[in-house]
C-alpha cells in the first residue's frame, strides 16, 4: 500500500504506529521532520500475512517522488487530518489515485486526539465519494494515542482479503524504487511486484536500455526467497550490472513481452483540477486541445517529457521523450508542468500508424472510438490492423483474439482474410488467363499483389484441402514455404509439381485424343495441326517440362512426341529392326514419316542408344538401358 494525503497530515507518523519501522530514512528528512523521498515498511497480520507500505512526500516540492509511489500500489491509506481537514495536495493526491486506477484504500482520519474527527471524515467520504475510492471505509486514528489503530488493522486484513489475486503467469514489469550496492551481494534494486513471478536465475531486460540481467537473489520484507509471487515488495539482486547503471524510473521486464515505444496514442479520462476548492474538478468531457503541448508522463516510477497531438475528443497521440515499455490498458499522468492539473490516460495503442494524409487523425479517432474503454480487446485491434505477427500482439499485451486466422507467425483477421482469399482468386484466375503455360501464380508475385508483408501469407489464403484423391500440397505447407511454391486451382504447388495446371491439363487431353484418332503410338501433330489444338508454343514448352510431351529436333524440324517416345522407340528397334535398319526400316517399324523418324534417331544417337555408321545405317546398342525423355 501506498500512502497519499497533504503535507505534515501524519502519513509517516502512522507508517511507524503500524509497522515500529520509521519511513523517514534520509538524514535530510530526520532534520527537517518532513518526508522528502520514498520509505518502506512492512508489518504482519494477526494472520501471518505481511503488508508492505510505500511512504509518499505530502509536499508538492516533491510530487514526482509522490506519484513514483502511488503509481504501483494496488491500495492506498489515504490520510486526511482531523485537526485540518481536506487541503490542496488531498486533492492532488485523489487525482493521482483516480489517474492510476487505484481502486482499493481506505481513508484515514489521523489526529483523531487533537480533534472531532467526524466532520473530517463526512467531509472526506464526500469528496471521494465519485471517485476510485468511493467504497473506502474511513477510520479515525491516533497514532500518538494508539486509538482506532486495531480497528485499522482489522480494515486492512479485511482488504487484504479483498483485493484481486494476480495472475502469477503475467510477465513481469517490476518499476524500480531505488538501486544500492550491498557489501560481498553486489547491486540491489527495490520495487513492487503487482504481476507475475520471480524466481532466482530469471534473465529479465533493464528496460528501456534492453541490457539482460540475471536475479542473483531475492527478498520480500527481508526474507530471502527463491522465487516471489505478486503481490509484494521484493529486493533483487543483479548479476552483470552495476548500481550506478540502474534506478528510479526503469523497470525490470520479461523480455519479449512488451512493447517499447516512444509514441502511442491514448483516451484521457475527465481531467482533474486540485485548485479548485470542492476537490477534482471535472469540467466535462475531456478535451485533448487542453492539454499542455509538452506535459510530463508518468507510468509507475518512470518520468519523461512528451509532445501531445491532438486527435479529436479525448484522443491524443503522445511521443514520449523517453522510451516506455508498454501495454495496451496501461495507465499514464499526465501533468501540466506550469499547474497543478493532473490528468489520466488510457494507452489504446502501443504501435499506433503513421499519420500523413488528410483526415488522418478524424480516421484514427473513429478507430479508436470503437474500442472498449481500457482498449483491450484483441479482435477490434486485429480488424483495425487486419494482420499483425502474433509476438507483436503479445508484446502489446494481448491475447490471440478467438477466430484469428494463423499463417506462420502472422495473424489475420477473418474478414480481412475472406477478402484477401477473394482477392487471391482473382489474381491467380488472371495470371491463369494471361499465361496459360506457367504452373501457377508464384508465392513472392501473390503476396506483392496483395500488398501482403511476407510471402508465407499466401498458402494460407489459398482454398481448403481438396477431397481425397487430389495431389496433396507440396511439404512444408504454409509454415515454412519453399520459395519455388505457386499458386493455381485454389491450391499451393510446387513449381515443378507433376499435377498440371487445369488449361495445360485440357491442352494434354486434346493432344492425346488427337493421337488416338491417328492411330500412332507416335503421333507428332504438325504446326497447322497443333494451331487447330489451339495449342501455343508456350503451351508446348509447358508441356515439354511437365514431361508429357518430348521434343526432338530443333528449328522449324523439331517433333513434339508423347512423353517416353523415345525409351519406347529404342526398345520396339532393338526388338523388330535388323542388324544394321536404316530409316526407312524405323518408319516401318514405328509407323512414322521421316519427319518424325529422322529427329528421332538423331536424338537416339546423341542418347548412345543406336549408333550410326559411314552408309547412314543405325545399330541398337545392345545392354543399354532405356531412353529417357529430354
Amino acid at each position: 500500500m501506498a500512502t497519499a494525503g497533504h503535507v505534515d497530515h501524519g502519513k509517516s507518523t502512522l507508517v511507524r504506529a503500524l509497522t515500529g519501522t520509521d519511513p523517514d530514512r534520509l538524514a535530510e528528512e530526520k532534520r527537517r521532520g518532513l518526508t522528502v523521498d520514498l520509505g518502506f515498511a512492512a508489518t504482519g497480520l494477526p494472520d501471518g500475512r505481511a503488508v508492505g507500505f510505500v511512504d509518499v512526500p505530502g509536499h508538492r516540492r516533491f510530487l514526482a517522488n509522490t506519484l513514483a509511489g502511488i503509481a504501483t500500489a494496488p491500495a492506498v491509506l489515504f490520510t486526511v487530518a482531523a485537526d485540518r481537514g481536506w487541503q490542496p495536495q488531498s486533492a492532488e493526491h485523489l487525482a493521482a489515485v483516480e489517474a492510476f486506477g487505484i481502486r482499493t484504500g481506505i481513508v484515514v482520519v489521523t489526529r483523531a486526539d487533537l480533534a472531532d474527527p467526524a466532520p473530517a471524515a463526512a467531509d472526506a467520504r464526500a469528496r471521494v465519494a465519485g471517485t476510485t475510492l468511493r467504497d473506502a471505509p474511513a477510520v479515525p486514528v491516533s497514532a500518538r494515542t494508539g486509538a482506532g489503530l486495531d480497528v485499522l488493522r482489522r480494515h486492512l486484513a479485511a482488504l487484504a482479503d479483498s483485493v484481486p489475486a494476480p495472475d502469477p503467469h503475467a510477465p513481469v514489469r517490476l518499476w524500480l524504487d531505488r538501486a544500492f550496492t550491498v557489501r560481498g551481494a553486489g547491486t540491489v534494486v527495490t520495487g513492487t511486484l503487482t504481476a507475475g513471478a520471480l524466481a532466482v536465475g530469471d534473465i529479465l531486460e533493464v528496460a528501456p536500455e534492453g541490457r539482460q540481467v540475471t536475479v542473483r537473489g531475492l527478498q520480500c520484507f527481508g526474507a530471502a526467497r527463491d522465487g516471489v509471487r505478486a503481490p509484494a515488495r521484493v529486493a533483487v539482486n543483479l548479476r552483470r550490472v552495476s548500481a550506478d547503471a540502474v534506478g528510479r524510473g526503469q523497470a525490470l521486464v520479461t523480455p519479449g513481452r512488451w512493447r517499447r515505444t516512444d509514441t502511442v496514442d491514448v483516451r484521457l479520462a475527465d481531467p482533474a483540477d486540485p485548485s479548485e476548492a470542492d476537490g477534482p474538478g471535472r469540467p466535462g468531457a475531456a478535451d485533448a486541445r487542453a492539454l499542455p503541448g509538452e506535459p510530463l508522463v508518468h507510468c509507475g516510477t518512470a518520468l519523461t517529457g512528451a509532445r501531445v497531438r491532438p486527435l479529436g475528443g479525448p484522443y491524443a497521440r503522445l511521443r514520449l521523450h523517453t522510451p516506455l515499455d508498454l501495454h495496451i490498458g496501461d495507465r499514464l499522468l499526465l501533468r501540466d508542468p506550469g499547474s497543478r492539473r493532473l490528468t489520466g490516460a488510457r494507452v489504446l495503442d502501443v504501435a499506433p500508424p503513421r499519420l500523413t494524409r488528410r483526415g488522418a487523425a478524424a480516421a484514427r479517432v473513429r478507430a479508436l472510438a470503437v474500442l472498449p474503454a481500457d482498449g483491450r480487446d484483441p479482435a477490434v485491434h486485429l480488424g483495425l490492423r487486419g494482420l499483425v505477427r502474433a509476438g507483436e500482439l503479445a508484446a502489446a499485451g494481448l491475447p490471440h483474439p478467438p477466430g484469428a486466422v494463423r499463417a506462420g507467425e502472422w495473424l489475420l483477421d477473418p474478414a480481412h482474410a475472406e477478402r484477401l482469399r477473394a482477392a487471391l482468386r482473382a489474381e491467380v484466375d488472371a495470371h491463369g488467363r494471361a499465361r496459360p503455360a506457367d504452373p501457377g501464380l508464384p508465392l513472392a508475385a501473390a503476396a506483392h499483389r496483395l500488398g501482403l508483408p511476407a510471402p508465407d501469407l499466401v498458402p494460407a489464403l489459398a482454398a481448403p484441402p481438396a477431397p481425397a484423391g487430389t495431389p496433396a500440397p507440396v511439404p512444408g505447407g504454409p509454415e515454412q514455404p519453399s520459395p519455388d511454391l505457386v499458386v493455381r486451382d485454389g491450391r499451393v504447388f510446387g513449381a515443378g509439381d507433376e499435377t498440371l495446371p487445369e488449361a495445360l491439363a485440357a491442352v494434354a487431353r486434346r493432344l492425346e485424343e488427337a493421337g488416338r484418332d491417328a492411330g500412332s503410338a507416335f503421333h507428332a501433330p504438325t504446326r497447322p495441326e497443333l494451331d487447330a489444338l489451339g495449342v501455343t508454343p508456350q503451351a508446348l514448352a509447358a508441356l515439354v517440362r511437365h514431361g508429357v510431351l518430348e521434343r526432338h529436333g530443333t528449328g522449324t524440324g523439331a517433333v513434339h512426341l508423347p512423353g517416353g517416345s523415345a525409351r519406347r522407340a529404342a526398345a520396339a528397334l532393338r526388338d523388330a529392326a535388323p542388324r544394321p535398319f536404316t530409316v526407312g526400316d524405323c518408319c516401318r517399324i514405328l509407323a512414322v514419316s521421316r519427319r518424325v523418324a529422322i529427329p528421332l534417331l538423331e536424338h537416339l544417337d546423341g542418347a548412345g542408344l543406336t549408333r550410326r555408321d559411314a552408309d547412314g545405317r543405325r545399330l541398337v546398342v545392345d545392354g543399354t538401358a532405356a531412353a529417357e525423355g529430354p
